[in-house]
């Protein structure tokens, strides 16, 4: 039996009829405009254009039969396709769905709100099984749009905020909190946290934010040094250089992830610094190298793998009726692994 709408959502009822109306232009040029968008004049483009934002309209590319087989792909969008966390989650996550026959169509968006919002209108204008998206923090246009649609939307790598659906992930927040108590109890009172791309990167600030709050509520020294670049070993070895400029006796600090870690261990090679004795250093992420580094580096493993099979498993649960529930939030949570160097 096919599986019934849900009753939160209608199916897109705004049509290219009506976006000519409110364009005051005649649906053949919407068409010719959604087509070739150079080969209408300049006025009427962006009265189309307008209209469309206006109706949250998304156009139907797999009219007939065509819908059918685009059921069976799952549109993910992710921040960025070089980091590592989001690979091992779609690849969990496509792992999971090709059992089921459905394919994945992944985008990224370099941290960018409206790069998502032009994804997730082309990903919707080919009729998902369903979305996901990375995070809770979305432009209105996409969330306009993804409320009209008749697509089950699951957010993963984020609780805490309001969700669209299903939300899989953890508080990022309690993972900042968790490192500077961590340092805290090896007896380190001068701390930093580490950054990279603070400005963008939302859950990375989320992260320094609960770090900063709870070494500030046990009355211990903390200073935010950041760097606007993408996170990478280089980036972290200025950033120690910068946080021991700013904090000459520094004992302790954690870093935005993995990448910024290995480069302030570095950085404490070059300066002969000892590590724990003289700094402790911990990380996010638990990537390949965080076990082989000299010394071992303590890190935060985030569930990567977990939220990806999470989120396959919501989403044929979407498809067989078996999944009703719309606003389920899963925590696959996070651990801690103290290793030598702090």
């Amino acid at each position: 039996m096919p599986r019934q709408p849900r009753s939160r959502r209608k199916m897109q009822s705004v049509t290219m009829m009506d976006v000519a109306d409110y364009a005051k232009v005649s649906p053949s040029t919407v068409s010719l405009y959604l087509r070739r968008p150079e080969a209408v004049s300049a006025s009427a483009g962006s009265a189309i254009a307008r209209a469309i934002e206006k109706l949250s309209y998304v156009p139907n590319l797999v009219a007939g039969g065509l819908a059918a087989a685009s059921s069976r792909a799952v549109s993910i969008i992710v921040p960025s396709v070089r980091n590592a966390f989001f690979a091992e989650t779609v690849a969990a996550m496509q792992t999971s769905l090709r059992k089921e026959r459905l394919q994945v169509i992944l985008g990224h968006t370099e941290y960018d709100e409206k790069e998502e919002e032009d994804l997730v209108r082309t990903a919707l204008s080919w009729a998902p099984a369903a979305i996901v998206l990375t995070g809770l923090c979305h432009s209105e246009a996409t969330r306009r749009m993804l409320t009209k649609a008749h697509v089950p939307v699951i957010e993963i790598w984020e609780l805490g905020g309001p969700q669209i659906d299903a939300a899989i992930g953890f508080h990022h927040d309690q993972v900042g909190i968790a490192a500077a108590k961590h340092l805290i109890q090896q007896g380190k009172r001068r701390l930093a946290f580490l950054g990279a791309r603070l400005h963008e990167d939302r859950r990375g600030k989320q992260r320094c934010d609960g770090f900063v709050e709870a070494a500030r509520q046990a009355g211990v020294s903390v200073e935010i040094v950041q760097h606007p670049a993408s996170a990478s070993a280089e980036v972290g070895g200025m950033l120690l250089r910068d946080a021991l400029q700013i904090v000459p006796d520094l004992d302790g600090v954690a870093c935005s992830n993995d990448h910024i870690a290995l480069g302030a261990l570095f950085e404490c090679e070059r300066l002969s610094m000892s590590v724990p004795e003289k700094l402790a250093i911990v990380g996010f992420g638990d990537l390949s190298f965080s076990a082989a580094c000299n010394p071992p580096l303590t890190t935060i493993r985030p569930s990567g793998d977990l939220i990806g099979r999470e989120a396959a498993r919501l989403i044929v649960g979407h498809m067989t009726g078996k999944e009703q529930e719309q606003k389920v939030s899963i925590d696959t949570r996070f651990t801690l692994l103290h290793r030598r160097s702090s």
